[in-house]
């Protein structure tokens, strides 16, 4: 593993952990040139899959770049990390599982949509509201009546 401080090819595994959520394995690294310490992530992968985006663009599958979107919609709300971890855990272990090589967007948008509606309201307005393209205050606020009377019951 190369090192991020000094591009050196040689580190060497001071502590391996499971991660909370179970899937990934936590590792603390040392550089043998410069002697600093880093922790690297390990994950199953078990295909590559290739995103479909709009005008037949396609790309890598990268959960980092799904990762930075999530956050984003969760910042300053009441939703742990760990909760962020597994909702991703599960979306990659959809899309591996799923039997396909290629996904479109709009599908992982949705299954982001769907698991953030679970997590907090307001990340899952927030996530919809550039999945979704909003272009104005009023596109929040037809959104967000769909939301509150989506989750009120019938005698409400």
């Amino acid at each position: 593993m190369r090192c991020p401080f000094c591009a050196h090819e040689d580190s060497q595994v001071k502590d391996s952990r499971p991660t909370e959520d179970g899937a990934s394995i936590r590792r603390r690294r040392q550089c043998e040139d410069c002697g600093a310490r880093f922790t690297t992530f390990e994950r199953i992968q078990l295909r590559e899959l290739t995103v479909v985006k709009s005008e037949n663009r396609r790309e890598p599958f990268d959960r980092l770049k799904l990762e930075r979107s999530v956050a984003i919609a969760c910042r300053k709300r009441p939703v742990s990390q760990e909760r962020i971890d597994k909702l991703l855990s599960s979306i990659q272990r959809q899309l591996e599982t799923s039997g396909e090589s290629e996904m479109a967007s709009s599908r992982i948008g949705e299954m982001v949509m769907n698991g953030l509606k679970a997590l907090d309201t307001v990340a899952y307005i927030r996530f919809a509201s550039v999945y979704k393209d909003f272009r104005e205050a009023k596109d929040f606020e037809d959104f967000a009546v769909t939301v509150g009377e989506a989750g009120r019951s019938p005698e409400q």
